[in-house]
């Protein structure tokens, strides 16, 4: 599939200039840092950096006041407390970390996720039932609730009070809940916008340690959970996320709970975890459990305060994730069946699929990867408990939240992101739906969403990389959204001997870069995952352009930097 190449804005050049004399790096280095809002000097301290300090006051947050009030009236009264969290990732980091948390404070606690099967997704009827029950009198809700108006409307006249943390979009309502965090309500003036749920929660549990005269360090030892969230969330490592994820992954690296060293050693992650480790190998095993069994099992792993137990928990998790692996890539041969089967497929701007016995749990991924083969938004749908319920993802600048907002009539409820978000309808809308999704994409979507493509930073010569480029350029990590690690191109590049294919699907050669006068005399080693397809290209000899992240490579003792391509081009 083609891929566009498309090349950041460039900040001010006087201002470049101004920024790599006073901290003194390469015009490269200050272009980098001018991409991602960094001008002067006090700018690139802070985001090289990062200090517990640049963290937000919590009480900044909407109704964070009555939240807290609400919170040690509980306490104080020996209240029983529920802390009821999604399924997902961030929703079970979000219970572990408040739950784990206030359990020191107070022993009338008790947590609940809810069954993805029996129960769906978000606040749920028997989950109420289950509270009033168990005599829960209050409930905090975590990366969920914002739009549960029935369940929290049927709590309330429970007697339950209801403390809502979660970051997705609100409705034009608000819950009937006794306080409602969300940095997204119109009405909030918090500064930050983008937290995790799990970022919700722990701005509550900041807000409660300020209020209690609570040491800070008592909380800090839970941010490995909550760089776990931000980054399976997918959200922005900006602000007060970038903050809140390198002091995370200090603590992830350094002294993790037993839990996510469980995890990670299972998931054989060797030298500093980073964020595409936790997306990659802790994220997956944990969702997994969610998605093959009950997502309560996930949390209870994260609580774990002993190794043995830990260890012995997470292999679960790990086999949990070998069957949703199966699951996954036999729902996913369907579907990619599906669509070419379809007639008018060279045509359509959107997919969306239903088939009534897909596995719920994976469907998800399954839009994901049908994104990969026929880029464009992806509806997959299935049958649960007598509707469709379903899991749509996006191309990049095209939200679908929004496309989905324009068919709210024909749907029972839906919420999410621009570029993931979750439906359930009544069976007989489906066709309706398809037909009307298809509508929207169609009108709204431009040429350029239909082609992917990859973000560069900079278009860079051989020479300019060095080590202490390289070195420099880490020390913006962590990475993720917004501040990812950056993407170069080069120009009239030719492969020094001849590439090779590493297990029929890899390339791997020696490059040096053209000039006026013939060939650098810098050269590289360049790995290309996937990229075999191109082995014509460049075996010819002949010039070509390529697009690279850079990474340190040891062999035999020996470092060395190496280019990490992601497509290539034939050089004009």
């Amino acid at each position: 599939m083609d891929k566009r190449w498309v090349l950041r804005p460039m900040p001010n050049p006087d201002i470049t200039a101004q920024l790599a004399a006073a901290i003194n790096v390469s015009e490269p280095l200050a272009n980098l840092l001018g991409q991602r809002g960094v001008s002067n000097f006090d700018q690139a301290k802070d985001f090289f950096r990062p200090t517990l300090a640049q963290l937000h006051d919590p009480f900044l947050m909407r109704d964070m006041d009555r939240a807290v009030q609400r919170l040690n009236e509980a306490i104080s009264n020996r209240e029983k407390i529920m802390v009821y969290g999604d399924y997902d990732v961030d929703g079970t980091t979000a219970v572990a970390l408040v739950y784990g948390f206030l359990k020191q404070y107070h022993h009338n606690l008790a947590y609940y996720t809810p069954d993805r099967y029996a129960e769906g997704y978000g606040i749920s009827m028997q989950g109420m039932d289950w509270a009033y029950q168990n005599d829960v009198r209050l409930i905090i809700s975590l990366d969920c609730g914002i739009k549960a108006h029935r369940p929290i409307h049927h709590a309330k006249s429970l007697g339950i009070d209801f403390i809502v943390c979660d970051h997705h979009r609100p409705g034009d309502t608000l819950p009937e809940a006794y306080a409602v965090l969300d940095p997204k309500r119109d009405d909030c003036p918090y500064p930050y916008k983008e937290l995790s749920g799990c970022g919700v929660g722990f701005k509550l549990l900041h807000a409660f340690s300020l209020s209690n005269n609570i040491p800070e360090h008592h909380l800090l030892n839970y941010l490995d959970l909550v760089a776990v969230s931000i980054a399976a969330d997918i959200v922005p490592i900006t602000g007060e996320n970038r903050v809140l994820a390198f002091f995370g992954l200090q603590k992830l690296n350094n002294n993790p709970s037993p839990g996510l060293k469980a995890l990670a050693d299972l998931s054989d992650l060797r030298g500093e975890i980073e964020v595409a480790n936790i997306v990659f190998g802790i994220a997956p095993r944990i969702n997994a459990v969610g998605r093959v069994a009950h997502a309560s099992h996930a949390i209870k792993l994260l609580l774990a305060e002993q190794p043995a137990e830990a260890v012995s928990l997470a292999a679960v998790a790990n086999s949990n994730n070998e069957e949703r692996r199966g699951h996954d890539n036999n729902i996913t041969a369907e579907a990619l069946q599906m669509i070419e089967a379809e007639v008018d497929e060279p045509h359509r701007r959107s997919t969306v699929l239903f088939k009534n016995d897909w596995h719920k749990g994976v469907i998800g991924i399954v839009a994901a990867r049908c994104i990969e083969r026929f880029y464009r938004p992806t509806v997959i749908l299935t049958q649960s408990n007598d509707k469709a319920t379903g899991s749509a993802r996006s191309v990049a600048g095209f939200d679908i939240y929004e496309a989905i907002a324009e068919c709210a009539d024909l749907l029972d409820q839906y919420g999410g992101h621009m570029y993931a978000a979750g439906l359930t309808l009544p069976l007989d809308k489906v066709e309706a739906f398809q037909h009307r999704f298809e509508q929207v994409v169609a009108q709204q979507i431009r040429t350029e969403h239909l082609t992917p493509q990859i973000e560069v930073d900079l278009a860079l010569q051989f020479d300019q990389i060095n080590f202490k480029f390289f070195n420099v350029m880490q020390q913006m990590a962590p990475f993720g959204p917004q501040n990812m690690q950056p993407v170069f191109t080069s120009r009239r590049v030719v492969s020094e001997g001849q590439p090779r294919v590493l297990k029929d699907i890899h390339l791997k050669m020696g490059l040096r870069q053209l000039g006026e006068n013939g060939l650098a005399g810098v050269g590289f080693d360049a790995i290309g995952f996937n990229l075999a397809h191109f082995y014509p290209l460049v075996a010819q000899g002949k010039p070509f352009d390529i697009c690279y992240t850079i990474n340190e490579n040891e062999y035999k003792g020996r470092k060395s930097l190496q280019l990490v391509l992601k497509d290539i081009k034939p050089s004009h």
